[in-house]
């Protein structure tokens, strides 16, 4: 038997492993990746072979190699249930079958191309519905997609790359996963991989270049993978977690300061986060009479405004609050809105903003801060 693989047992698939062993309704795990070729069938493989190696009995229902070589070496040591064939129009087609996976019973199957529609004639028009099926009836699954075949996703992926993907799979299905794991490469590890002929075969490979496969594509659709996947474990958790248990909402509060860049750099990291988890944040400037907004340069005030703008556009409340100190009126504000997590850019260089943020300033908001019944995480940000 071909054993290309370590067989350590990691944390992710240990979890899976446990929960195989729970409820009767079977357990459903899915890899989700920004695009084809980062790997999600090998992974599936791989933790096949693991569960082999643990005394499952884990079986291939339908798998999509892609020619890959190393792929396919991983096939060999996993029972592969048959695939169905259907005649269509004087074409024959072939389908996961699956009557004889339920016939079967694994304990565990692989089914590759979730969003993959069935050949008409099938029970179930999409392959999803198969996987419900199996799962409603105790057989566990290990199943794989990616980003722009999610139903939310499928627009905003087609206004990112101009392609319109035509198989979608329901948000209802993700909520479905026990687990939901992101395959993860940085857009140039893909394009490389693309390069040296790991996905497509040398005829398809420039084109895919200059269309899907662009590196400001690819790092669009990375970033929704790993949004997609951190909501999914947000949710897990709000299901799952007592309100007892649950640690509390995290609200974050940007303090803009005089130095526009540092502002914007603070605020896009920030927005970033607050998608990921979900969380409520806000960004204030305060307005003291030491040094007021209407006081400071007419220019300087437009690129403040544009901060304010760009922090409400990613989904923040931009607020500018008269005080009559900085640290009083971040922790008054703070306190008013529930906030967990302060964000102040490092002081710099120039005059304005060490006017605004000086060293002396943050360590008096971290040592007024610290006397607080509320707890604050308090970041500064180079």
């Amino acid at each position: 038997m071909v054993n290309p693989i370590d067989l350590k047992y990691d944390a992710a698939g240990q979890n899976f492993y446990q929960l195989i062993q729970k409820g009767r309704r079977g357990s459903f795990k899915i890899y989700i990746g920004l695009a084809a070729g980062v790997g999600k069938t090998y992974r599936m493989l791989q933790e096949a072979h693991q569960l082999i190696a643990k005394g499952i009995d884990a079986a291939i229902g339908y798998i999509e190699t892609h020619n890959r070589p190393e792929t396919e070496k991983l096939v060999h040591g996993i029972p592969l249930i048959p695939r169905k064939h259907i005649y269509y129009k004087g074409r024959e087609l072939e389908e996961m079958d699956l009557d004889a996976i339920l016939l079967r019973r694994p304990e565990v199957v692989v089914v590759d191309e979730l969003a993959h529609t069935n050949a008409p004639g099938s029970r179930n028009e999409k392959r999803y519905q198969d996987v419900e099926e199996l799962l409603n009836n105790g057989i566990n699954v290990i199943s794989a997609l990616n980003i722009q075949h999610i139903e939310s996703l499928n627009t905003v992926v087609e206004n990112i790359t101009k392609i319109k993907v035509a198989e979608t799979v329901p948000d209802k299905i993700i909520g479905l996963a026990d687990e939901v794991v992101n395959i993860d490469l940085t857009a140039d590890e893909l394009i490389q991989r693309l390069k040296d002929g790991k996905i497509y075969k040398s005829d398809k490979i420039q084109s895919a270049l200059i269309n899907f496969f662009k590196r400001e594509h690819l790092l669009q659709l990375r970033e929704l993978a790993l949004r997609e996947v951190a909501n999914a474990v947000e949710k897990k958790i709000n299901l799952e977690v007592t309100s007892i248990d649950k640690a509390p909402d995290e609200v974050v509060l940007v303090c803009l300061g005089n130095d526009p860049e540092k502002n914007d750099k603070i605020i896009r990291r920030s927005a970033r986060i607050a998608e990921r988890f979900e969380m409520k944040w806000f960004a204030v400037y305060i307005d003291t009479p030491e040094n007021s907004f209407e006081n400071i340069d007419l220019k300087l005030q437009r690129y403040i405004i544009n901060n304010f703008k760009m922090a409400t556009e990613l989904g923040g409340i931009s607020e500018k609050i008269k005080a009559p100190d900085v640290v009083e009126g971040i922790l008054d504000y703070a306190r008013e809105k529930g906030v967990s997590k302060i964000v102040l850019g490092k002081p710099g260089k120039k005059g304005y903003l060490k006017k605004i943020v000086t060293t002396s300033i943050v360590d008096k908001l971290i040592e007024k801060a610290s006397k607080e019944e509320q707890e604050y995480d308090i970041e500064i940000i180079a």
